[in-house]
């Protein structure tokens, strides 16, 4: 919204990394997500740790981690399709963010509990090297081998294939089947980071470990992209490398802030949301924020250049999110699945 409104090229550049390439290339917008399921893993070792330290059984671990699987997807559905086309299958979307959290967790819970950390590491590796070779040397029919444009990659062929109802792009859904497979590693490399974080013996090396994975991770995902390139869409190994990489300093940068350095009422901001995020996912969806703000707003900004009334708008809005997420956590209501 901002974009072309001031004429300061800062604020250009900023907004452009606020949007998605139309295919190939990489944007900051593009990391939000992958750094989500890499959360996620990071959250599932100490969930999974403290249900072992409290004698839970690995099947008790799996049955609850796959209930929350199923639930994710339901909502899923639900948040990319409401109102149901019940009578409409064929306009259903599967593919959602949520569905791909669930799957990727559950996933990494039954690596979690059954391969140690090389071996995790090593299976994530091993996951991107065979989706790259995947997508080089099975030939998509009309097309070829290795063909990694929007028509002819082999992702959008097998959804066309195998995957029923809408798909988000027309010819493919990049939340669709294959792209989960290396989406998945984001949240086993998660686990790994919350491990690392969680070994009390490693208090002296955490800094230098989780330093190295992000360096080598974005290098490695750089060097991979001159044949593989990034790309959201696709979830190339190079965009997940990448991504992980950056997750990994991210989390680093927390670690230090708030755990060493001891610097955490900043963060207030943030928990309110974080302790929320299900809700305020849904809220969007469900509740008109944008008409609430030029309700409430829209005589403040009104004299100004009408250009700028979208900016304000969308200013107004999220901070009645905030004020409705705050209301909760005064409340101490938190959804959770």
């Amino acid at each position: 919204m901002l974009k072309g409104k001031t004429g300061i090229a800062a604020l250009d550049w900023i907004a452009d990394q606020l949007t998605h390439p139309e295919w190939n290339g990489f944007t900051f917008y593009d990391f939000i997500f992958p750094l989500f399921l890499f959360i996620a893993g990071v959250s599932l070792t100490f969930s999974l740790n403290k249900g072992r330290s409290m004698g839970f059984s690995k099947f008790n671990l799996y049955r609850k981690t796959f209930i929350r699987m199923l639930i994710l997807i339901l909502l899923g559905i639900l948040y990319k399709n409401a109102p149901i086309p019940f009578f409409e299958p064929d306009q259903i979307r599967l593919g959602s963010v949520l569905g791909r959290i669930g799957l990727a967790t559950f996933v990494s819970t039954l690596l979690f509990l059954n391969l140690d950390f090389t071996k995790r590491l090593v299976t994530g590796l091993g996951i991107l090297l065979l989706y790259y070779a995947a997508l080089y040397l099975i030939p998509v029919p009309g097309f070829g081998a290795g063909d990694l444009s929007i028509e002819g990659n082999l992702v959008g062929w097998f959804d066309r294939t195998f995957l029923p109802g809408r798909m988000l792009q027309g010819n493919y859904d990049e939340l669709g089947i294959l792209t989960q497979i290396p989406a998945l590693c984001l949240t086993l490399f998660g686990t790994l980071a919350g491990e690392i974080l969680g070994k009390a013996w490693l208090d002296n090396r955490k800094i230098k470990y989780l330093a190295l994975a992000g360096i080598l991770g974005i290098a490695v995902g750089l060097l991979w992209s001159l044949h593989f390139p990034i790309n959201k869409h696709l979830w190339t190994s190079s965009f997940i490398l990448l991504t992980s990489g950056m997750a990994f300093l991210f989390l680093l940068m927390f670690y230090l802030v708030i755990d060493v350095w001891k610097i955490r009422k900043w963060a207030f901001f943030f928990q309110v949301i974080g302790l929320n995020s299900l809700t305020v996912y849904f809220a969007y969806s469900f509740i008109n924020f944008n008409y609430t703000s030029t309700k409430l707003f829209g005589g403040l900004y009104a004299p100004l250049p009408e250009d700028w009334h979208p900016v304000f708008q969308a200013f107004g809005a999220f901070m009645l999110v905030w004020i409705f997420l705050y209301i909760l956590y005064r409340l101490k209501i938190f959804v959770k699945v």
